[in-house]
């Protein structure tokens, strides 16, 4: 069976010539190609490696604030305080400058009638979480 009794439109659709008086073409020089292959492969991994590295500084982020969260989890356990604390709460976590001591508050800084002790170096306002750590938590300017 001839070609063009199997699919007498096939023949139109390739890209090379299937009969005598076809339409001309030209071959692709193999390093053209190869050239064009490796920059394509390089843009595609590049890519790839930026959506990485993108993920790599997101986890970055997330150690570094488990860090922060496990060091005032410390300094609040390591602070004296004498009342009940209540998950979800905010406090302050104080420097005594006079004992070298910390201080679990429950007043900031702007929260006293008369202005603040000045032996008193507010450290950072702190939140208990449900998790049984604490979180700083930030000031809104």
């Amino acid at each position: 069976m001839r070609f063009e009794e199997e699919d007498p439109a096939r023949k139109n659709s390739l890209a090379y010539p299937m009969e005598i008086g076809g339409q001309k073409f030209e071959l692709v020089e193999v390093t053209k190609q190869k050239d064009i292959m490796l920059n394509v492969a390089r843009m595609y991994a590049q890519q790839e490696y930026d959506r990485i590295m993108e993920m790599v500084g997101v986890l970055q982020k997330q150690a570094a604030d488990l860090k922060r969260r496990l060091e005032i989890t410390d300094m609040v356990h390591a602070a004296e305080y004498k009342f009940q604390v209540y998950h979800g709460q905010t406090y302050w976590l104080v420097r005594d400058t006079t004992r070298d001591a910390l201080l679990l508050s429950h007043l900031g800084p702007r929260d006293w009638s008369t202005a603040a002790p000045v032996e008193y170096d507010y450290i950072a306002e702190v939140k208990w979480l449900g998790d049984h750590t604490w979180i700083e938590v930030p000031q809104s300017a």
